[in-house]
C-alpha cells in the first residue's frame, strides 16, 4: 500500500466514526438517506423508492479491471455492486441489478468480509457501486473491518443523486468520489430516471464532494489515492444536457477535475421502446462535445466512437 493511510483511520481512532454510523444507523427508522426522504422504517421491513430493506443486498464482488486507469491499478478495483438503486433510468445498462433486484441479502459482517477478502487479493480499493441507500452498512462493516485490518481507500461510485446531509456523514470516510452527472435539466431526469430535483441535488452534491476531497491525487505508481472523479453518459439526441453540464463544472467546481465523457450509451431496458433514445449517438454528437471538453481544460478521457 506504499504507506497510504486512508482518510477513516483517524476517524476510527477518534471513535468520531463509530459516532457516525450510529447517528447513519438511526436514520434506517425513517430513512432520509437518498433526496426521496421516503420515511419508511426500513428496519421494521418497510421499502420505499430504492425497494431495501436494512440489511446489505449484494449483487457481485470481484476486483474490476474496467473503471478509469487510476482506480484500476495492478490489482483492479474491488467492486462491491449493491442490488437496487435510487434512480429509475430506463436506459440503466445495470438493470437486472438496478431496478430487478438481482443479488443477495447479507449481513454487516459479511459485508466486512467482502472488503478484507477484495484487500487479500490485491485490490488496489473498495469500490461501491450504487452506495448510497446502503451507507449505514457500509459504514457498520468498516467500523468491523478496521480491527482486522482493513486499509484500503473507499471509492464512492454514485448516480449523483445524493443529499449533502448523507454525504456530510461521509467526509472522511471516502477518499476517492465517483460521481455521475446524468443530466442538466430537469425535466428529462424526471423522464428518464424518475427524478424531477436530480439537478439541484446533483450539482450541490459534487460541490460537496469536491469540498472535501478535491482534484485527483495518485501515488507514484499513478493510483488514485484521494479526489474526484466526475462521469457523463451522453445520450441521443443531447437529451442528457452535456454541454451545460460541463460548462457548469468547470465554472463551478473546478476546470481541474477529472471527467469522464462516456460515448458508450446503447438502447437498454425500457429504451429499447422510447424512439428518441433508441439508438447509439453518432459521432457527430459526440465528437464537438469531447472537444468542449478538452477546450474547458479538464483532466479525465473520451471514449472512441464510430
Amino acid at each position: 500500500m506504499n504507506n497510504y493511510e486512508p482518510s477513516y483511520m483517524a476517524l476510527y481512532e477518534s471513535g468520531e466514526l463509530a459516532r457516525r454510523t450510529s447517528n447513519a444507523w438511526n436514520l434506517l427508522e425513517s430513512c432520509t438517506l437518498c433526496p426521496h426522504k421516503c420515511g419508511v422504517n426500513r428496519l421494521s421491513g418497510e421499502r420505499g423508492k430504492c425497494r431495501s430493506g436494512g440489511q446489505p443486498a449484494v449483487s457481485s464482488c470481484n476486483a474490476h479491471f474496467g473503471e478509469e486507469p487510476p482506480l484500476v491499478g495492478h490489482g483492479g478495483s474491488g467492486t462491491i455492486f449493491f442490488t437496487n438503486c435510487t434512480l429509475k433510468c430506463v436506459f440503466c445498462q445495470n438493470y437486472p441489478i438496478s431496478q430487478k433486484g438481482v443479488g443477495n441479502s447479507c449481513t454487516v459482517e459479511e459485508l466486512a468480509g467482502m472488503f478484507l477478502t477484495l484487500q487479500g487479493r490485491g485490490c488496489e480499493n473498495v469500490n461501491f457501486v450504487t452506495p448510497t441507500h446502503f451507507v449505514p452498512q457500509i459504514l457498520r462493516a468498516l467500523t468491523l473491518a478496521i480491527p482486522e485490518g482493513f486499509r484500503l481507500p473507499l471509492v464512492y461510485n454514485t448516480s449523483g443523486y445524493e443529499r449533502v446531509e448523507t454525504l456530510e456523514i461521509l467526509d472522511g470516510v471516502f477518499d476517492i468520489y465517483l460521481p455521475d452527472i446524468k443530466y442538466s435539466d430537469n425535466e428529462m431526469a424526471l423522464e428518464y430516471s424518475g427524478a424531477a430535483d436530480y439537478v439541484e441535488h446533483n450539482r450541490a452534491a459534487l460541490l460537496e464532494m469536491f469540498r472535501q476531497v478535491g482534484v485527483l491525487e495518485c501515488d507514484e505508481r499513478g493510483v488514485a489515492r484521494r479526489g474526484l472523479i466526475v462521469r457523463h453518459l451522453v445520450l441521443p439526441g443531447e437529451k442528457a444536457g452535456t454541454r451545460d453540464s460541463l460548462l457548469w463544472m468547470s465554472r463551478e467546481v473546478s476546470p481541474r477535475i477529472h471527467v469522464a465523457l462516456m460515448s458508450q450509451y446503447f438502447p437498454a431496458y425500457k429504451a429499447t421502446g422510447m424512439k428518441e433514445i433508441n439508438r447509439r449517438i453518432k459521432p457527430i454528437e459526440y465528437l464537438p462535445l469531447a472537444e468542449l471538453h478538452e477546450s474547458l481544460g479538464f483532466d479525465g478521457w473520451i471514449q472512441p466512437i464510430y
